[in-house]
């Protein structure tokens, strides 16, 4: 399979793109779903905005290096990586924090509903949002699983919120088919597009969605605890109230009115003053992952997949496999179920193969094509079938630990 790899690299039309991303010398990086490689170009803006727009702009750069707009400006750019316009997308806090914020918002425009439908085993942060607002008795949760949920949605609906690419398998929801029946329900929607934006091609606007979410450190490469962001439909921004009434949110922050007045457009979803190290790298992150192409990673992320599984079957490997068969059912990742999945995973990671583990037994193989080689995973796959040919995986080193990350 090495060789089929090296001629799948050679007609590879995207792999130059890998030298425009710092990937260490060693490692096989197949984490890129939890937190992308760092682009070479973030060094340079970091420094820029650092020594010039801080070091000598000082204040001065709020507006003369376009600080005020930064969150804007870059969820602008993010729009056409999810079917937005320009105007509905911001850049802004965490997507935890977002995620609230547009449960409340929805929750009030859904007045005589409290319930805030989704699925059992959805990404954590998103179901103990719910469970927060609930606390204030504001929310009721009700869970059904995958198969159920149109089935769920009743006139006490007031919103349903679901993970577009499920975290742990990958696998997909059709967002215009369940925007549709939930709307027909007279509920509202939120996606949560984190393990989707910048690997999966996305459109909001076709499937009529209300709102959603998404995160900047992982496809979009904007480091470690990057801004998030969050989309709403035009439709619903002169409605929209959210519930932190920070100034960066006012219609005129500068006022330093003592009553807050919303902004009328989604700069109404900003909060605090806005983290300008965090932007100017998510930025730098966005602009690449846009001049790539979503289409062309989508693509390219499927095919290694796909060859993953081929070398998987090549090496003669039994291997439960929880993600979909079919890579246009999932996301960039491939999961798999092993009672000593941990052990497993660490094993992989001591031979500089970086793939990530989720309780209690699933290890999971990320596939971000802006960087990632076919002969990073037919390599890969060898390591994998070396570690559980030779019980290595067994060494007391590779055992569970009290703590996983």
């Amino acid at each position: 399979m090495i060789e089929k790899s090296r001629e799948l690299d050679a007609a590879d039309p995207l792999s130059h793109f890998r030298e425009r991303f710092h990937v260490p010398k060693g490692v096989i990086y197949l984490d890129g779903n939890s937190l992308g490689c760092l682009p070479k170009a973030t060094r340079g803006r970091m420094q820029e905005v650092i020594d010039r727009e801080w070091g000598e702009g000082l204040i001065r750069s709020w507006n003369d290096a376009g600080w005020f707009d930064m969150a804007k400006r870059i969820g602008g750019k993010i729009a056409p990586l999810i079917g937005a316009q320009p105007h509905e997308v911001i850049a802004c806090d965490s997507t935890s924090v977002n995620i609230f914020k547009l449960l409340a918002a929805a929750l009030d425009m859904r007045p005589g509903r409290k319930v805030v439908l989704s699925e059992p085993g959805n990404f954590p942060t998103d179901l103990y949002m719910i469970a927060g607002l609930e606390r204030q008795g504001l929310a009721e949760r009700r869970l059904a699983e995958r198969g159920e949920l149109i089935g769920a949605l009743d006139e006490d609906v007031a919103l349903l919120m679901l993970t577009h690419a499920h975290y742990k398998t990958g696998e997909l929801f059709d967002i215009a088919a369940l925007t549709e029946a939930a709307q027909a329900a007279g509920a509202l929607v939120l996606w949560d597009l984190s393990h989707s934006t910048g690997a999966l091609p996305v459109d909001l606007n076709a499937a009529n969605a209300d709102f959603a979410v998404g995160c900047g450190y992982k496809y979009l490469c904007g480091g470690p605890g990057a801004p998030a962001f969050a989309f709403v439909a035009e439709r619903h921004l002169g409605r929209l109230a959210q519930p932190l009434t920070g100034w960066f949110g006012h219609s005129a922050p500068f006022a330093f009115s003592d009553d807050y007045d919303a902004a009328s457009g989604i700069e109404q979803l900003l909060c605090g003053t806005s983290p300008v190290l965090g932007l100017s790298a998510l930025e730098v992150g966005v602009d690449l992952i846009a001049e790539i192409g979503v289409g062309r990673l989508h693509q390219k992320s499927r095919a290694l997949s796909d060859f993953f599984l081929e070398c998987v079957a090549d090496h003669g490997l039994d291997l439960e496999l929880v993600s979909p068969p079919d890579s246009g059912e999932r996301g960039s990742q491939l999961s798999f179920r092993h009672p000593d999945a941990y052990a497993i995973c660490q094993a992989l990671i001591a031979r500089g193969v970086i793939g990530d583990f989720r309780d209690p037994d699933i290890f999971r193989l990320g596939f971000a094509p802006a960087y990632l080689r076919f002969t990073d995973i037919a390599e890969a796959a060898r390591h994998l079938a070396e570690v559980l040919e030779s019980g290595e995986w067994q060494r007391e080193e590779f055992g569970r630990r009290a703590a996983v990350t």
